[in-house]
């Protein structure tokens, strides 16, 4: 299972939905589905914008745990 820890970093870096959406160039919506962890792909354009926005490295953002149900 992937497991989004978008709402960390933004914590981090202390940055809100709307400051992040608008320097990514999404939607809050959008970017809101992405950060509780309802999206089912993202772009790689979106997530390079997003590591750039937030100076971090995609698995700051996204991690893997093993044993997980997907459709749970």
């Amino acid at each position: 299972m992937i497991i989004v820890n978008l709402d960390v970093m933004m914590a981090k870096r202390k940055i809100s939905l709307g400051e992040l959406a608008a320097e990514v160039g999404i939607t809050p919506v959008n970017l809101s589905i992405l950060k509780t962890g309802k999206a089912k792909a993202i772009r790689f354009s979106t997530l390079d914008a997003i590591c750039r926005a937030l100076d971090c490295q995609p698995s700051d953002i996204l991690e893997y745990k093993e044993g997980e149900n997907y459709d749970e």
